[in-house]
């Protein structure tokens, strides 16, 4: 299969990664992030968590500034919109993106998948195709206990050592989701296996993403 890179090494990429809660990003498209920055792209991102109260909020911060060690620029940001509630919010959370927008011009967006079942990762993903028209998108997927994984059309190859990286990361950065019976290296190990035996990746583990659209040319 022939591979389609989004920059070369010393190449710049700008970078908008959203997610409706403080490990949506990390799960979803972490180790990709982390396969960008080790390629020596250098990367522009910024992290937007719409929903971290509490102990999550900084969870959130720490976990980002270690995904992004070695970003040429991070910028994150952390909101505290109410979780499970994002369509009774969706008015407040269009403009806090709006405002995004205004200082934000990326390469490429990541953001949830359509088809998820959780009501807040739609919201997300409905606004980032409302405002981000003109960008490329990438739909990342978040394993659940609804079943709602699909048929991704795009992959990112991990190497064994950025998938014990993100592994390693998720671990140490999210105490408040360890009790969680979903939330463990067998989950997302298991996922990427599955996602790199669809892509015959090199090292056996991938992400998957869903691309909507795509201009080539």
């Amino acid at each position: 299969m022939r591979s389609l890179g989004l920059a070369r090494e010393g190449e710049h990429l700008s970078l908008l990664c959203l997610g409706a809660h403080s490990d949506d990003i990390e799960i979803g498209a972490g180790g990709t992030i982390l396969s960008l920055i080790a390629q020596g792209i250098r990367l522009s991102v910024d992290w937007c968590v719409l929903s971290a109260a509490g102990p999550r909020a900084a969870e959130a911060t720490a976990s980002a500034q270690a995904f992004l060690a070695g970003a040429e620029q991070a910028r994150i940001a952390v909101a505290d919109f109410e979780d499970s509630y994002f369509p009774e919010q969706l008015r407040a959370i269009k403009q806090w993106l709006i405002e995004l927008r205004g200082r934000a011009v990326p390469d490429l967006v990541l953001t949830h998948a359509q088809a998820d079942a959780h009501q807040d990762h739609r919201v997300v993903n409905q606004l980032t195709w409302n405002l981000f028209r003109d960008h490329l998108v990438l739909e990342y997927e978040i394993p659940k206990w609804d079943g709602d994984l699909g048929r991704p059309n795009v992959f990112v190859p991990l190497t064994s050592e950025t998938m014990e990286r993100k592994l390693a990361l998720l671990r140490e950065h999210f105490g408040t989701q360890r009790s969680k019976d979903w939330f463990d290296r067998g989950t997302f190990q298991g996922l990427a296996r599955l996602r790199g035996m669809e892509c015959r990746a090199p090292e056996q583990h991938a992400e998957a993403f869903f691309a909507r659209k795509l201009r080539l040319l």
